[in-house]
């Protein structure tokens, strides 16, 4: 399987980072074929909604997304990794997420596994509430056929992931597939 992760922190060193190695070398053992794209050293434009892409593209913005485009219409799964920022996405994958728009139905048609890799300071059982509707309802709309999520709490250094128990919960849903 030829899995896409799409990397939302802007921290290159930062506890997203510790779920993303983790669950890459799960699934590299499992033998799939793993490709990180660092949204956030991306050009990439927020969604003007002019809607000029009839919802199948070609958008009339000319920037990186055309090449996150490309790789999601060849892979067989995506997985989301973000930081928790204000209880959603970061801002940077979250515009990647506004851009499927440009081409929605061809996502729709390609039914991908889906993942979502996610860590937050706050270790309260609402942590995540918001960010997994979000992605819940991403799975549901785009008819993504969700494989899981790790959902990192009290992971808000590196030192705190390390300790916790999501690298492991990483590994083993990147080695299940």
């Amino acid at each position: 399987m030829k899995i896409v992760i799409l990397m939302g922190s802007p921290n290159k060193k930062g506890s997203t980072s510790i779920l993303v190695e983790h669950f890459v070398k799960g699934a590299t053992e499992a033998g799939h074929a793993c490709e990180v794209v660092d949204v956030c050293r991306m050009n990439i434009h927020p969604c003007t909604g002019c809607v000029r892409c009839g919802y199948e593209g070609p958008c009339v913005q000319k920037d990186d997304v055309e090449f996150i485009r490309a790789k999601l219409l060849k892979c067989d799964m995506v997985v989301f990794a973000t930081p928790l920022y204000y209880y959603g996405m970061s801002a940077q994958l979250k515009a990647v997420v506004d851009r499927f728009c440009a081409y929605n139905s061809s996502l729709n048609s390609r039914r991908l596994k889906s993942a979502l890799l996610t860590v937050a300071w706050n270790a309260d059982d609402w942590t995540f509430d918001a960010l997994t509707a979000h992605y819940k309802t991403l799975v549901r709309y785009i008819r993504f056929q969700d494989a899981g999520m790790v959902l990192g709490y009290g992971c808000g250094t590196p030192s705190m992931t390390w300790n916790s128990a999501a690298p492991g919960e990483a590994y083993r849903l990147g080695k299940r597939l």
